[in-house]
């Protein structure tokens, strides 16, 4: 029993290494090595560099009051378009029209005594240089008439000031353009100390937005006045936008930045902000939207260019068969590939995008330059008469197959 144990096990031995022989040695892959080429043509290559920003009016005005006191009345809203000159909200005037009056009487007072001072001076005047009057007397009329005058000047100012917070009552838009905030409510009470209550923001015109953008110390020296922009927003992310630089502004802004570590540390990174204005005709750029931003520093138009892969592209000789080799001494060069073997062109290259580079000389448009090389392993299967694949006699078959012969006996 044991002697037909170890037969069965020694056959079914056999059987597996017969098929697996049959299966790994009866076919062989074949490698094909293909050569990727592309033609040297004309186009467009870019330098540029990364920041992100904030979306502003370009002009923007805040309006605040001068005056403290109640918000009686608001005649505008969020979005409100608004013209230069026109009443936008009103303050409780009570008090103010009370210093007013009060003002207005010091004033009537100092001016009465004013003339009549300035009238007694220019009697003893004229007294004194006949000798009529005493020089005391004539003093005393100097002294008097000086502190009318002085008395006279402050009521005057005191008056036109308490009429200019009476006007700041009624406050009114400084240009044409639309409500993008508004800061208080009707009743509530605004305190004017050392810093103007902002009422509203008005933006002058939404068509012409402008993009403030932090850029890196590290980048800032390639970006130039006038220079293009492109900037997305994650409102509308299909869309690209426009711009040009308008300004670059001198006074930089320090930030910390903090790397997660087992010992915190925190270093200081240097921005400069950048103007970049842009049309928005059909006002999808809203104030205060984050703008991804690209701004072109050095670009090429219509020049030959490359793939960056064909510069670094080197053929080798285990794959290249047995074609020929010429190679040639160059810190950038391209290849050709024809049936006789490969070819080394040295080029002078210009600026890269990263994915294209410029090429100034070395070859002409239209040249096929080899840019990569492609492994392809083919397994063919092997086709019975039958159209099924071929099968190892010593692997049993299907059970279908099976039937299927037993019904041709």
């Amino acid at each position: 029993m044991n002697k037909k144990k170890v037969i069965i096990t020694v056959a079914a031995a056999v059987v597996l290494i017969a098929g697996g022989v049959w299966i790994f040695g009866g076919q062989k892959a074949q490698n094909k090595v293909d050569f990727v080429t592309e033609a040297v043509q004309k186009g467009n290559v870019s330098n540029s560099i990364t920041a992100t920003g904030t979306i502003e009016p370009v002009t923007e005005v805040e309006v605040g009051t001068q005056v403290s006191g109640i918000i009686d009345k608001i005649y505008v809203d969020y979005n409100s378009v608004v013209k230069e000159g026109e009443v936008i909200a009103e303050m409780d005037k009570v008090t103010l029209l009370s210093d007013l009056q009060s003002a207005k009487a010091s004033y009537d007072g100092a001016k009465a005594e004013y003339e009549y001072q300035e009238k007694l001076y220019k009697r003893n005047r004229t007294l004194h240089e006949k000798q009529l009057i005493s020089d005391t007397d004539y003093e005393e009329s100097v002294y008097n008439y000086q502190r009318a005058l002085a008395t006279y000047e402050q009521n005057k100012a005191e008056l036109a000031k308490a009429e200019r917070n009476l006007s700041y009552a009624t406050i009114t838009s400084p240009i044409n353009g639309v409500v993008t905030s508004k800061d208080v409510e009707e009743g509530q009470t605004v305190a004017s100390g050392f810093e103007t209550p902002t009422l509203f923001n008005i933006a002058a015109d939404l068509t012409k937005m402008q993009v403030v953008a932090d850029v890196d110390e590290a980048d800032i020296a390639g970006v130039k006045d006038s220079a293009r922009v492109t900037f997305t927003v994650d409102a509308y992310p299909d869309d690209v936008f426009e711009g040009i630089v308008r300004q670059i502004r001198l006074g930089s802004t320090n930030s910390s930045s903090s790397s997660s570590s087992s010992s915190s540390t925190s270093e200081t990174v240097v921005t400069y902000e950048v103007v970049i204005t842009a049309d928005n005709p059909d006002l999808k750029l809203k104030p205060r939207l984050t703008a991804n931003v690209t701004i072109y520093t050095n670009s090429r138009e219509n020049v030959l260019v490359v793939p960056n892969k064909a510069l670094r592209f080197t053929p080798e000789k285990s794959l290249a068969g047995k074609r020929a080799i010429n190679d040639c001494e160059a810190q950038y060069k391209v290849w050709t590939m024809d049936e006789t073997g490969f070819t080394a062109h040295p080029v002078q290259t210009g600026i890269s995008d990263g994915i294209h580079t410029e090429i100034t000389g070395g070859i002409s448009e239209g040249t096929e330059v080899v840019t990569e090389t492609v492994l392809k392993n083919e397994m063919p299967a092997i086709e019975s008469a039958e159209g099924e694949s071929e099968r190892s006699p010593f692997m049993p078959g299907p059970p279908d197959r099976n039937k299927k012969d037993n019904d041709k006996k």
